[in-house]
């Protein structure tokens, strides 16, 4: 029997609460984005869909190659360590930028692969438009997610919380100027969505520097680093440590944002159909991620104290907490399937489509919040290539083949569409969550046979010696 602890339910729910709601605000900002494209037209809606398949890969493999900040930085405050705090940071501002200008280059090109795909003129036309406007957003996205990853491993999980503020607040007005054509904007439709959204990551890149730099939580760490110059040892650790995490994160959200691109030829109405529901899976799967963040944090902690027992409790308590909170999700997914729709579209078709898939998004919470939670623990203790094999194996051949074969063929049932990719992810959901947890098990009963390793921060694995 997992044990759990009253305590660390309590510092979990302390260090997750604020990042809930920085990620359901966040989240929120693409539900602005979809239902405000959305009372253009369906099409419209389609077009931000089939962007963001190929937007968000990039965006949150940035995000994941710097997420190797927050253990790395919790484990130094975990041992009282001020100066690699610092260091860590800059470093890490360096690389972000480097990525975002790799980045933003290759997204120059994404005209070639949209020429692949079968889409409408119009449709092809908006979509191309919104990803030469967001583009110009890796920049200060970098730097933002650089500042929140500092914050957040040194424990203050508040700070974006109140920038996410900053962003809803950007993101509503840019979305009606741009895309209603208003005080004297030309009316982009869902590609101005782009332009909002690179304005928002701007605003919150400000916003969280401000932030940082009257911030009390942020003072042990407001000096000049004794090497300005780039230090590539150390942003060679980040980048052996995010790797991995960027290609499990983009793996999972490539698992999603394809499917628009597989269906695209079946029409805007099938495309919109899922964006619901993909959308809505988006803002409640913010719950159980932001637990699993939390749980970086905590473990990340535990880890630079050294305490092993509390850090087992801690593991345990998170992944309870989890499960229920999931099962309650289930079934409110399940009993609002026809009420959360009407939220997004009026038409009819688009409706009892995304009805249907409700009924499967409603199925794969429980797998979904034990595989992230698992995860982010696993990345708290720096144990991030293990964690990239079963993912790929789990969300790709598993996963996403499954669903392509259930979707698109007659091989094992008649086509089932859209809702075939569904039933894929929900069995590679499912054996990513099995294995994660299983994992996670054998790497504490590791640890407690052989001790923690001397300075677990220093180190340049990946996960423990035999794992």
């Amino acid at each position: 029997m997992l044990p759990f602890s009253r305590f660390e339910a309590r510092t979990i729910f302390k260090l997750s609460g604020p990042i809930v709601l920085a990620q359901l605000t966040q989240t929120l900002m693409y539900f602005v984005d979809t239902v405000m494209a959305g009372r253009v037209s369906a099409l419209d809606m389609a077009a931000i869909a089939v962007a963001s398949g190929l937007w968000l890969p990039v965006m949150l493999t940035l995000q994941g190659l710097l997420l190797a900040l927050t253990p790395i930085i919790a484990q130094y405050f975990g041992s009282k360590k001020t100066e690699p705090v610092t260091h860590y940071t800059l470093q890490g501002l360096y690389l972000g930028l480097a990525l975002a200008a790799s980045l933003f280059v290759v997204m120059q090109f994404a005209d070639h692969l949209l020429d692949l795909l079968n889409m409408e003129a119009e449709l092809r036309e908006k979509t191309s438009l919104y990803l030469t406007f967001v583009s110009y957003g890796l920049f200060p996205a970098a730097g933002y997610m650089v500042m929140r990853n500092l914050f957040e491993g040194i424990g203050n999980t508040k700070a974006s919380m109140w920038i996410s503020f900053v962003g809803i607040l950007v993101n509503i007005p840019a979305n009606y100027v741009f895309i209603y054509g208003k005080l004297g904007m030309p009316a982009y439709g869902g590609a101005g969505c782009g332009i909002a959204t690179s304005l928002v990551l701007l605003a919150m890149f400000l916003a969280m520097l401000v932030y940082g730099w009257f911030s009390r939580s942020t003072a042990p760490y407001r000096f000049w680093p004794a090497r300005l110059t780039p230090d590539f040892k150390a942003i060679w650790q980040v980048i052996r440590i995010g790797t991995p995490i960027a290609l499990s994160i983009f793996f999972e959200v490539t698992l999603f944002a394809c499917i628009p691109l597989m269906i695209v030829h079946l029409g805007p109405v099938v495309v919109a159909g899922h964006q619901v529901a993909h959308n809505y899976s988006a803002i409640v799967f913010m719950i159980p991620l932001s637990l699993g963040m939390a749980a970086t944090i905590r473990v990340g902690h535990l880890v630079g104290e050294r305490n092993l027992q509390a850090l087992r409790t801690a593991i345990s308590t998170v992944l309870i907490v989890a499960f229920l909170l999931a099962a309650c999700i289930a079934a409110f997914t399940y009993l609002m399937r026809f009420q959360v729709p009407q939220i997004y579209s009026k038409d009819a078709e688009v409706l009892a489509l995304a009805a249907g898939i409700m009924v499967l998004a409603a199925l794969y919470q429980l797998s979904d919040a034990i595989q992230v939670v698992s995860a982010c623990a696993l990345r708290g203790m720096k144990i991030t290539k293990p964690v990239l094999f079963i993912t790929l194996i789990a969300y790709w051949p598993i996963g996403f083949g499954l669903g392509a074969v259930l979707g698109l063929t007659d091989w094992l049932v008649p086509a089932m569409g859209v809702k075939g990719f569904w039933t894929g992810i929900i069995v590679g959901l499912t054996v990513a969550a099995v294995l994660l947890f299983w994992l996670l098990q054998h790497s504490l009963r590791r640890f407690e046979r052989d001790g923690l390793p001397l300075d677990l921060a220093d180190q340049h694995q990946s996960g423990p010696a035999g794992v």
